[in-house]
């Protein structure tokens, strides 16, 4: 698939600068678009429960976002670093940019030694094909307890406090970036699915940074780091049973994808590090419904979205979305996706 079909157009202002309880809204007070074959229903959500059925299964990560932004100085003087992914006790994959709106790359050199929150850190090198990545050594753990905030990026107009970037169902700390598509879940919410008789299982993944482009003419010549992932033998016998799998966001389709079992024709109880990259051309096995936020154009998500619910019914839907003045990003609206 070319690059390229992953572009589209569209308005700076249809981007959330802040959460709804910014305006004094619950969490489920954002609109939700619903993307069938058969058409496309503006609705809010808190209204999800409407559009699933009896004996269909919802997906959500458990994985809690950490504070995972730190400032640091060095020999390219002030930047920030975000850390990614954790590879060892000191062992980091992280990204250095210049502020929330300015990415890299920065000045750096492999061995270079700079300072975040009093604590040392060294460059080791590069992460080969994500050029803004680098292995970087030091306790940044420590560094995060005592400085870090939560990942923001420059369309947020203010900073936020760690618990506006966590979900109803965040359990294990390790998210670099919120799951953000479970954001908009109340308990009022919850309640309503399950006196549906809609059954709610959890995943982990813990998410990196998600600020990287695709920066190859190819889709699947693109480089995903690796991010840790658990699929249980309580949530693999769930999903094989359910009549409908919906995933709630990108990082349930990739994990699940990831546990899928081709031999057996099933998800398998499975976890470690998974650099899987979903695109129509491998096609997606676990998941029969997706709900999602809204994503940028050339994000290589847009292509898992395609091979969830086909090309159309995406770009459709992200017609639909603009024309109605729908909210990009993490506190934006939501997209459901049933293409069955």
């Amino acid at each position: 698939m070319k690059t390229t079909e992953l572009n589209f157009e569209r308005p700076p202002e249809l981007q959330a600068v802040s959460p709804p309880e910014a305006q004094g809204r619950s969490r489920d007070d954002v609109r939700l678009l619903v993307s069938t074959p058969q058409g496309h229903t503006h609705a809010h959500f808190r209204e999800i429960a409407n559009f699933l059925d009896d004996g269909d299964l919802i997906v959500v990560n458990d994985s809690a976002t950490i504070p995972a932004s730190l400032h640091a100085r060095g020999n390219a003087g002030r930047f920030l670093l975000n850390v990614s992914t954790r590879f060892g006790a000191r062992m980091w994959l992280a990204e250095p940019r210049w502020s929330t709106s300015e990415p890299g790359p920065l000045p750096l050199h492999e061995g270079e030694a700079f300072c975040v929150c009093d604590e040392k850190v060294k460059l080791i090198s590069r992460y080969p094909g994500a050029e803004r990545l680098w292995f970087v050594e030091g306790d940044l753990a420590h560094a995060m307890t005592r400085c870090g905030e939560p990942i923001r990026y420059g369309y947020v107009d203010r900073a936020q406090p760690l618990t506006a970037y966590q979900t109803l169902f965040a359990r294990a700390p390790g998210s670099a970036e919120m799951p953000s598509a479970a954001r908009p879940f109340t308990p009022a919410v919850v309640d309503s699915l399950r006196a549906k008789g809609i059954e709610v299982a959890t995943i982990r993944l813990h998410t990196g940074v998600s600020s990287l482009e695709i920066e190859t003419d190819e889709v699947e010549a693109h480089t995903l780091p690796p991010e840790p992932f658990r699929v249980s033998a309580a949530t693999a016998g769930k999903v094989n049973d359910a009549k409908r799998v919906i995933a709630i966001g990108t990082t349930v389709v990739r994990a699940l994808e990831s546990a899928w079992d081709e031999a057996e024709g099933k998800v398998v109880a499975r976890s470690g590090m998974t650099r899987l990259l979903i695109h129509p051309g491998r096609g997606v096995f676990a998941v029969d419904g997706l709900l999602t936020g809204f994503h940028d154009p050339g994000a290589s998500h847009l292509a898992m979205l395609y091979a969830v619910a086909g090309k159309k019914l995406v770009r459709d839907g992200y017609e639909q979305a603009i024309n109605g003045g729908y909210l990009w990003h993490e506190f934006g609206d939501s997209h459901l996706l049933l293409p069955r």
